[in-house]
């Protein structure tokens, strides 16, 4: 075991929950002495033992071995002791780099316009998520990780072109539910914000949903995925559009598709401009 990672990893653990070495020694029917040597790297365990700390930490044993713990920011490690341990999903654990202010509290980081193009390569790079600008929002729990994004164009319209959108983390993609609306970095197209319908263990890919009926639904390889950000809120300064009535939208489509098919006849017959 490389550096005594998994010692480290159940002290960290330990520590957390508040426990002495002599109240896991009990719980685990252990002497306390084997529980030291556990975590100080003087004695290593097999497999039963292994799979008794997993059990009682509710972590794969994959994570204990591989995963310093330590390097992991506070939702991460949150989510982790939650049971989202991606290890037990059979997935790649995702270490996302973030940042947090002077109490240690984590930041959100904002990603405007402008850095929505560098955020397609710059997402997992320390440097460049430390410049990005920072907030809080006290009303958000402290236990999770969040990131606000600025959307461009009109396909997730009564939400405006512009509106800053906040989503939180999702390490786990096996999580995700179908109707929910997600913030998706890709690596082809960059940051989408879409309704999501989860087709990943039968088809290994996502089918992306705008709330603009104009746009038509579309579908993306689950490979092509780095980051799957859980919509929370957004913050605008234009109103949203009244929504019409269902009788008054399907009239004023129905116009609208009659004026587009007299826009084509004239176009075959030439008289467009007559």
């Amino acid at each position: 075991m490389n550096e005594n990672i998994f010692g480290q990893n159940i002290k960290l653990l330990r520590k957390r929950r508040g426990r002495t070495q002599d109240d896991v020694a009990v719980a685990l029917d252990m002497k306390r002495s084997t529980v030291s040597g556990y975590e100080n790297g003087v004695a290593e365990p097999g497999i039963e033992a292994l799979l008794t700390f997993s059990t009682y930490y509710k972590i794969a044993v994959d994570t204990l071995l591989k995963i310093d713990l330590s390097k992991l920011g506070e939702s991460e490690l949150s989510q982790l002791e939650k049971g989202y341990d991606v290890f037990i999903s059979g997935s790649k654990l995702r270490v996302l780099t973030t940042t947090v202010d002077n109490a240690n509290n984590e930041n959100i980081e904002l990603v405007n316009h402008k850095a929505s193009a560098g955020y397609r390569t710059g997402f997992a790079d320390p440097e460049y998520i430390r410049v990005l600008p920072t907030f809080q929002l006290p009303f958000l729990s402290a236990e999770r990780k969040y990131r606000t994004f600025q959307i461009n164009g009109d396909s997730m319209l009564p939400i405006p072109d512009g509106s800053w959108v906040t989503g939180e983390f999702v390490q786990n993609w096996r999580l995700l539910r179908s109707g929910q609306a997600y913030i998706i970095l890709t690596i082809e197209d960059g940051i989408l914000f879409k309704v999501v319908e989860d087709r990943i263990d039968n088809e290994a890919r996502l089918k992306l949903h705008s709330l603009n009926p104009a746009y038509e639904p579309y579908f993306i390889e689950i490979k092509d995925v780095r980051e799957i950000w859980r919509f929370v809120h957004y913050i605008s300064a234009e109103l949203p559009e009244p929504n019409l009535p269902k009788n008054e939208f399907a009239s004023s489509l129905a116009e609208l598709k009659k004026e587009m098919a007299e826009i084509k006849a004239r176009l075959k017959q030439g008289k467009l401009f007559e």
